[in-house]
């Protein structure tokens, strides 16, 4: 095997929870979340020699899988995507059904750069790794952020 295939294929499988997270945002059954996980291998695959390492391997795997999810999503003119991804099991086990639910709901109501800006900030991503993977500035992160916490806010208080 290639140098490059096997560097390649390391780094998949080093890093393919975030291939996973993102298609389980964007997706509401296991075949299409195949399928996109494959479609975004497929984009990484293609433009890993055209990466160079300016910025960090993660972001750079973030970014692609996030715009290839959203293109994806346009393509196709569905509204499948699941509204958040909860890192651990016991997140989900504390959290009470009824809101986790509400939450959900109120999170597919956003546009998909707005759900996933969600995503990374419940991944505790600093402003400025956001900023990287969505190609957008600090300062617009963080007003995006909080254009989406008062939209939510709004949303949950009203049911």
């Amino acid at each position: 095997m290639k140098s490059k295939e096997k560097e390649f294929l390391d780094l998949i499988a080093k890093h393919q929870k975030i291939i996973h997270k993102v298609c389980h945002l964007y997706t509401d059954n296991q075949d299409d979340h195949e399928d996109l996980f494959q479609e975004i291998l497929l984009q990484l695959w293609q433009g890993y020699p055209r990466f160079k390492g300016d910025a960090k391997v993660t972001t750079w795997m973030y970014r692609v899988s996030l715009y290839t999810a959203i293109s994806s999503i346009k393509k196709k003119h569905k509204r499948k995507e699941e509204a958040i991804y909860i890192q651990e099991q016991e997140q989900i086990e504390k959290t009470d059904p009824y809101e986790f639910e509400n939450l959900r709901a109120a999170i597919d109501t956003l546009s998909e750069t707005d759900k996933a800006l969600v995503m990374l900030y419940l991944e505790e991503k600093s402003y400025k790794e956001t900023a990287d993977i969505m190609g957008m500035t600090e300062s617009n992160v963080g007003v995006k952020l909080n254009r989406i916490k008062k939209k939510l806010k709004e949303i949950l208080i009203a049911q």
